[in-house]
């Protein structure tokens, strides 16, 4: 029963909040602007558990950092309402339906890939993510390059990585750099505009309101900010030390723990701009999958709920199967352990983020001043993801190389697939299984 529209709700216990998380966990479809979309109308509009305001602060601190701050919000909202293992409940279980649901496809994917019927599905599907990410680029840019110094990162962000095949990592430090740059001397250049849909209605009293008090545990100290490293730095040299121990430093499992560690704290503009790293690392480097393996899984990752990034589960199973970590007879074990490691280790920077700043962001209630090196780091995403797109295009048009044969149909689906995205406005999810739908039917033709 929903509150009066002059009454703040009355308390919620973590039991109902449980509800509410393992719901969202379940229908967080559609990227983060879906996933923070629901969260608002549910949270702010109908059930009015925090105020509008509060709400775009939470969300402007989780936009600053690296991760996926879909999840990180829920992470920060839970938290705020019911200290650290609201937190741990709301952020855990934004991912772990996804993890069950992708632990279970990536099994099907690679049992029974080489089916007509799974084939043909998947050949519809490539072209169409191709074209999720060339929108996810104009979606991005059409917001972020705003003048000319920006589209300038974004060119160079492209070169650099297209041309010159620099890392990511450097490429995101430059362009924080600039960003920083930019910040002092050009500040109206690199300023970020607009908000969150501040136009709307202000609901009625929130539970937590714009003017409640911040509560005892949401307040900053610096002996509970040592606490809380102190543990998460345990829990990340543990698992790491354990792993280690049990297999070696150069083993598939221990590598993937180090390299998703890395590659949490990179992931400045969504899942997107930390594929061309995830790609560099996974296919190139430790070789634990194909390219062609990579776009499947983004496939897949399309079709579920939860963050984008959760598409890291899908190459540990594959990295873990094809190199039969644990033998040739449990394949899945190895799988599905690859995959939960490899979720631990992206996600654990995420729950350290809140809970270590979340008490300093309450505490201070003003204008962040990590602005402009977002600004500027968002900018060269951009060209990572036209880069990333431009990957993707070559794989599924040329699949053996440009002497090889051009596939005309996967073509046809990739642009109707833009089609639909730019022009007609249909979702991601729709388009993916339409895609998926004429692949199939191409395949049994």
């Amino acid at each position: 029963m929903n509150p009066s529209d002059t009454d703040p709700p009355a308390e919620v216990g973590l039991r109902e909040a449980f509800g509410f998380w393992l719901k969202l966990g379940f229908i967080s479809f559609g990227g983060p602007a879906g996933q923070i979309s629901i969260m608002h109308q549910e949270l702010v509009e109908r059930r009015r558990w925090i105020s509008e305001q509060r709400f775009l602060h939470a969300l402007n601190y989780c936009m600053v950092l690296p991760g996926p701050e879909a999840q990180q919000l829920a992470t920060y909202i839970g938290w705020l309402m019911h200290r650290t293992w609201g937190g741990l409940v709301a952020g855990g279980l934004f991912v772990l339906p996804s993890l069950f649901v992708l632990i279970a496809l990536s099994w099907v994917y690679l049992a029974y890939g080489e089916l007509p019927a799974v084939a043909g599905l998947l050949y519809g599907i490539k072209p169409a993510v191709t074209a999720i990410v060339v929108f996810a680029a104009w979606r991005i840019g059409s917001r972020a390059l705003k003048n000319a110094w920006l589209w300038a990162i974004a060119v160079a962000a492209f070169v650099a990585i297209f041309a010159l095949h620099a890392p990511f990592p450097l490429i995101v430090l430059a362009a924080g750099l600039l960003g920083h740059l930019g910040g002092r001397y050009l500040p109206e250049r690199f300023a970020i505009g607009g908000g969150h849909g501040q136009g709307a209605a202000r609901p009625g009293p929130a539970l937590i309101d714009d003017d409640t008090p911040t509560p005892a545990h949401a307040r900053f100290s610096w002996p509970h900010a040592t606490r809380v490293l102190v543990v998460f730095v345990a829990l990340w040299v543990v698992v790491l030390g354990a792993l280690s121990l049990a297999f070696g430093w150069s083993a598939v499992l221990t590598q993937m723990g180090w390299f998703f560690t890395k590659a949490a704290l990179l992931t400045f503009g969504g899942a997107y701009a930390v594929l061309p790293y995830v790609y560099q690392g996974a296919v190139e480097h430790y070789q634990w999958l194909t390219g062609p393996q990579m776009i499947d899984g983004l496939a897949l990752g399309e079709t579920t709920p939860g963050p984008l990034i959760m598409v890291v589960a899908f190459v540990g199973f594959v990295g873990a199967w094809t190199h039969a970590v644990f033998g040739p007879d449990a394949l899945f074990a190895a799988g599905a352990a690859a995959a939960v490691i490899v979720t631990y280790f992206t996600f654990l920077p995420s729950f350290l983020f809140i809970l270590l700043g979340g008490p300093f962001i309450e505490t201070t209630h003003g204008k962040l001043q990590f602005t402009a090196p977002l600004t500027g780091i968002t900018a060269a995403v951009v060209g990572v993801i036209v880069n990333l797109a431009v990957f993707f295009a070559y794989h599924v048009l040329w699949p053996a190389g440009l002497e090889g044969r051009f596939e005309w149909p996967a073509a046809l689906i990739g642009a109707a697939a833009a089609v639909a995205l730019f022009g007609l406005r249909i979702g991601v999810i729709p388009v993916v299984l339409a895609a998926g739908l004429l692949g199939l039917v191409w395949q049994l033709l």
